[in-house]
């Protein structure tokens, strides 16, 4: 079998995460013989001496290993000839900053698996990250809420909340919110705040993280259509959340949505959400989204929601999905743990760090896992797991169809032997 390293991450000093943690480190090596090195790391959240306790070798470099596991983007100079690299490239999209990367490794003969195309025969992903992003972003999103009405002279229960970063773990977290959730039930919403509405935009792995969390709230569920005739109800915290036919409709309006038509021909539809926005006090995005569909929230529709004479109910926008420029127009750029949060401006355009300020308070780091990083490791290797032993076994000097890899894998092998498997031949045009 070959052997198996495991990289320092090297991208922010906040990615305390690992693709396998130590004790499924362990288990591999004791039941299927699998040797794994580990590159020694100061901001991993799972010690080095915990990796060499289940059996692997620490050290500076991972120069005999031909397997490569990591969490994000490896610089160009990491890259080496021959190797088979397994991490989140974010290049399916063609993004154009991943492009050198993508290119390096087909100029090495090298091989690219990515783990947000490990899928199950539906199509399902099998590896990911998703609920931990949710439930972290929920958690700032919250902190945010409570900056942002002290500024507005308010107090208000959910000051209480500390940003997911500053909780031992996410059990931690949600007993801190449970608490908040008594004195909401005990005391109720400051005045003003009622009827405190949170909007959840999708309701896949992300959306369901991020609904766990607010969960721990007292929490009542309505639907689109209530929004406009809620009760100002102290006790309790609103939820809704939209689906598809809820941010988009047909530009032919005389013809009904169609989800697999919005999915294939999104040209079709046009966005929706703006009206929904006057009834929220916070909305978290947790939709996946590409330039062809339409926006769910546009620079222009804040402008005109935020004209008026009265401050809107909107407070803060948790877009967890993260697309710079993209279903959150407002996104301007990412932000980071130490400083999660800026306001957008929607009569400037313009942005400022913190809460204070007109327009409403963005919520954008990109790589919201990492606050949780204990929790979303366990998950992430858990899932991972099972799949581990083939990756070892597989011969990549064979074809592709012929190297023992699992159909999931196979799936999510972008380069191999240094050339895009067909199911990618389409990222050359943006390689170019």
């Amino acid at each position: 079998m070959a052997r198996i390293g495991i990289r320092r991450e090297d991208k922010s000093q906040w990615e305390g995460r690992a693709p396998l943690v130590p004790d499924h480190v362990g288990q591999l090596a004791r039941e299927h013989g699998i040797q794994f090195a580990v590159e020694s790391s100061p901001t991993r959240a799972f010690s080095d001496a915990a990796y060499a306790t289940a059996g692997a070798t620490v050290g500076e470099n991972l120069d005999d290993c031909p397997i490569i596991l990591g969490i994000k983007e490896i610089p160009l100079e990491r890259l080496e000839a021959n190797r088979t690299y397994v991490y989140f490239s974010h290049t399916i999209k063609g993004q154009a900053a991943n492009m050198p990367a993508l290119r390096r490794l087909l100029d090495l003969g090298s091989q690219l698996i990515d783990y947000e195309r490990i899928v199950d025969d539906r199509g399902r992903r099998m590896v990911l990250f998703g609920p931990f992003a949710g439930q972290a972003g929920m958690i700032d999103s919250l902190w945010a809420l409570g900056r942002r009405l002290e500024w507005e002279g308010t107090a208000n229960p959910f000051s209480a909340v500390q940003p997911a970063h500053r909780y031992a773990d996410l059990t931690a977290a949600k007993h801190a919110l449970a608490r908040v959730g008594e004195t909401i039930r005990r005391e109720g919403l400051p005045p003003g705040c009622p009827p405190m509405v949170c909007g959840f935009a999708g309701y896949g792995a992300v959306s369901g993280g991020a609904q766990e969390v607010y969960d721990c709230l007292p929490v009542e569920e309505v639907t689109p259509k209530d929004l406009a005739s809620l009760p100002v109800y102290d006790r309790a915290c609103f939820k809704v959340v939209f689906k598809e036919e809820h941010m988009a409709e047909r530009v032919d309006a005389s013809a009904p949505f169609g989800l697999q038509e919005y999915y294939d021909h999104p040209e079709r539809y046009r966005g929706i959400f703006a009206p929904y926005l006057e009834h929220l006090t916070l909305l978290v995005n947790c939709i996946y989204w590409e330039p062809r569909y339409p926006r769910l929230v546009t620079k222009e529709v804040l402008s005109e929601l935020y004209s008026g004479p009265k401050r809107p109910r909107l407070r803060v926008i948790g877009d967890v999905t993260c697309d710079v420029e993209g279903s959150i127009e407002c996104t301007t750029h990412c932000t980071t743990p130490d400083s999660p949060v800026y306001v957008y401006d929607p009569s400037s355009g313009q942005t400022h760090d913190g809460v204070e300020g007109q327009g409403p308070v963005i919520l954008a780091v990109d790589f919201l896992p990492c606050e949780l990083p204990i929790d979303s490791s366990n998950f992430f290797s858990t899932a991972l797991k099972p799949l581990v032993s083939a990756l070892a076994r597989a011969d990549f000097s064979a074809p592709l169809d012929q190297s023992g890899l699992p159909a999931e894998l196979q799936r999510a092998t972008i380069v191999y032997q240094g050339e895009l498997t067909e199911s990618y031949r389409h990222l050359q045009e943006h390689l170019a």
